[in-house]
């Protein structure tokens, strides 16, 4: 059954996200432990793919988030105006030193060749890992504005043991007002493993997925995050495993009252070489985007998110399944052509790669 979303003379937003919005401090071609200099971007899982929606598609959309109002926090947010994302910030006042509250810091090189792509992030006790569910009125948020899709993710639901229950008031009032749901297991060692590791964050996902609409995650992701294991797969992923991938889907879509499942589909040849494609699963039927083979990459961050607003914009402009994950795994390529975590190019840029266009200078 085609998802039944809300039309736009209905709603304020297109669509609304749900998670940290991190400073990201990229050393360039530099590594982190030696630079002298970094260039800073605003960024977070759940963000990106509302700004993406916003800055290459078109869309009205918003971001939920908290953060601590000192010059830090400030610097976010003039990042995210520049995003052109409508802001609903919870500003939690800073006691000076960051004892009490933070803001998220997220330390990434890009990698290149063999050397492979690091992250290290400083996000303790940040402004929104204290969020609890009474914090917005999401009755208000989802019931007079108006939302036709909200977006959350596992890398939110992570960060504290009250964030989880903030995801869930807020996709128990999407749902009462038919907004579309989606989410990204987005599975994190390093985040879960403080807090109960992959048997907690079973719990959790678990307990979030029967209000999903839409769930997106590659196969770590299940296997890790909601418990499904997937035949023969290991790190990578090649042409038999995708077979293994898909019978794994179908598992879960008999669990779960999901109506579409999407996954990138990556081998990381090397840091600034990876096979790129992505899969859709929808109406009991999967579609495949194009396999990208030896995709050169800039940086890999945000790749995964980048996808995940093709995807929805495919859906929210009313395209089928496969017009959706073509737009996906399209964006998604482009958008690793460019430093930062999120999207720097346009949509006809997407849409002449879907059709096939090369890389000649436009002029």
């Amino acid at each position: 059954m085609p998802l039944k979303i809300k039309s736009k003379d209905q709603c304020r937003w297109d669509e609304l996200s749900l998670g940290e919005v991190m400073l990201r401090f990229d050393p360039g071609d530099h590594r982190i432990a030696t630079t002298r200099r970094f260039e800073v971007f605003e960024g977070g899982g759940e963000y990106n793919v509302a700004r993406g929606l916003k800055r290459c598609f078109g869309l009205d959309t918003a971001h939920v988030t908290a953060l601590a109002d000192n010059p830090v926090g400030r610097l976010v947010e003039d990042l995210m105006y520049q995003g052109g994302v409508h802001q609903l910030v919870r500003w939690v006042p800073d006691d000076g030193v960051g004892r009490t509250v933070r803001n998220g810091l997220n330390f990434v090189e890009r990698g290149f060749g063999v050397r492979a792509a690091l992250g290290c992030s400083d996000r303790g006790h940040t402004a929104i890992s204290q969020l609890k569910p009474d914090d917005f009125d999401w009755e208000e948020i989802f019931g007079k504005p108006g939302v036709r899709w909200f977006h959350a993710g596992g890398i939110f639901c992570a960060l504290s043991e009250s964030t989880a229950e903030v995801a869930m008031a807020a996709m128990q009032a999407a749902r009462k007002h038919g907004t579309i749901v989606s989410y990204d297991l987005n599975y994190r060692d390093s985040l879960w493993k403080s807090i109960g590791g992959k048997k907690r964050a079973q719990e959790v996902n678990r307990r979030l997925a029967p209000f999903v609409d839409v769930m997106l995650g590659n196969e770590e992701d299940f296997s890790a995050a909601l418990g499904f294991e997937v035949t023969g797969m290991d790190e990578h992923i090649s042409s038999i495993e995708v077979e293994a991938f898909k019978q794994m889907i179908e598992r879960v879509a008999k669990e779960f009252p999901f109506q579409v499942v999407a996954t990138t589909l990556r081998k990381a040849k090397t840091a600034t070489v990876n096979d790129w494609g992505a899969i859709c699963y929808a109406d009991g039927v999967f579609y495949e985007a194009k396999n990208r083979e030896n995709l050169e990459i800039y940086d890999r961050v945000g790749g995964g998110d980048s996808f995940a607003s093709g995807l929805i914009y495919g859906f929210l402009s009313g395209q089928g399944p496969q017009w959706a994950v073509e737009c996906g795994a399209a964006h998604g390529a482009l958008a690793m052509t460019t430093p930062g975590d999120t999207t720097m190019v346009t949509l006809k840029e997407v849409t002449q790669l879907m059709k096939g266009s090369g890389a000649r200078i436009a002029r």
